[in-house]
């Protein structure tokens, strides 16, 4: 609009210019000025350039009729746009107040907990996490590709008998693992030492597809490596999820695989 807005300046002035240079000569019609001249060749070649002059100013009408126009127009386009806008603006506002009352709502009701409601809370939160992730776990059907080795088979049978083991921080087994110390603890029964972070262990040993791995491989997941598990077979992995949780099976689908390693 401010654009539209300054070629309609610039047009309008170019004609009050020659208004004013009429205005100045005392209004009298340029051709009458060229019929007293008393120089035919003289008034001839003025004539014409009177007339592309003529053409010219006409020109300049036009295109000034045509930026109104256009800017009108956008000027139509721009308040119907801000209206929008505004409608949208309050639209937005209502429903963070919205959520704003509901915030201080669940706070208050919080507020009104004691310690033991809280606790029991949390409990109740975790078990139905951890019914979700396991759930169906009894109808799993793993397949029948073998181990890829024999090493690999005893550390896969040490993994599977640690189900329903607590995970905790930095534990390494027997009773406790984090997802790094189960795969540690399990090769370990198999005679292997493995490196002891996720990070590490996703370069201790030979990379291979999704689609090639078997039970006893180890799945690294999410871009920056921190978590990983043991392929179980069926699409599915064996793994110590986090803290509050025990050591469960899971789809290898329900984080991003980063990388799998065959040791």
């Amino acid at each position: 609009m401010a654009r539209d807005q300054e070629a309609v300046t610039e047009t309008r002035t170019a004609l009050a210019e020659i208004a004013a240079a009429q205005y100045r000569s005392g209004g009298m019609d340029p051709a009458v000025q060229l019929m007293l001249s008393g120089d035919p060749t003289r008034y001839l070649a003025e004539a014409r350039s009177l007339g592309q002059a003529g053409e010219q100013r006409a020109d300049s009408l036009r295109t000034l009729q045509q930026q109104e126009r256009a800017l009108d127009q956008r000027r139509a386009e721009a308040t119907a746009k801000l209206a929008e806008l505004e409608a949208v603006r309050s639209t937005l506002a209502q429903s963070r107040q919205q959520l704003q009352d509901r915030l201080k709502s669940a706070q208050a009701l919080l507020g009104t907990l004691t310690a033991d409601d809280r606790a029991q809370l949390a409990a109740q939160d975790e078990r139905d996490a951890e019914q979700r992730a396991t759930r169906g776990t009894d109808r799993l059907d793993l397949g029948s590709a073998p181990p890829s080795s024999d090493r690999a088979g005893i550390a896969l049978a040490a993994a599977l008998g640690k189900l329903g083991s607590p995970y905790v921080y930095g534990a390494t087994g027997p009773d406790a693992f984090d997802c790094s110390g189960l795969m540690y603890w399990a090769w370990r029964q198999a005679g292997v030492t493995l490196p002891r972070t996720s990070q590490a262990q996703a370069f201790g040993g030979r990379r291979i597809s999704l689609a090639e791995a078997q039970p006893g491989d180890l799945v690294i997941f999410f871009k920056d490596m921190h978590h990983v598990g043991m392929y179980v077979g069926g699409g599915t992995v064996i793994h110590a999820p986090h803290p509050g949780a025990q050591v469960r099976y899971e789809s290898v689908s329900a984080m991003p695989v980063s990388a799998v390693v065959r040791v």
